[in-house]
């Protein structure tokens, strides 16, 4: 299964997921579904100026993360 989404959350905001001190980021997908996905799968993409742009979330078939990807 493959879901879109958009992120625009500065350093600042990100950093609690980023140290692990958060775990779960909340975005709306481009059909209005909320999903739940772990930060540290958005550490990669994380810039001095935060994260910023659009994502595809992979899941295997079970539902269980497979990959993100910056589009």
């Amino acid at each position: 299964m493959e879901l879109y989404f958009s992120l625009h959350v500065s350093y600042d905001a990100f950093l609690p997921y980023y140290q692990g001190l958060a775990e779960k980021v909340e975005v709306r997908d481009v059909h209005g579904r909320v999903l739940h996905i772990n930060g540290k799968y958005f550490r990669p993409f994380l810039t001095p100026q935060g994260i910023r742009g659009k994502f595809k979330l992979v899941l295997n078939n079970d539902g269980s993360y497979k990959s993100l990807n910056k589009l």
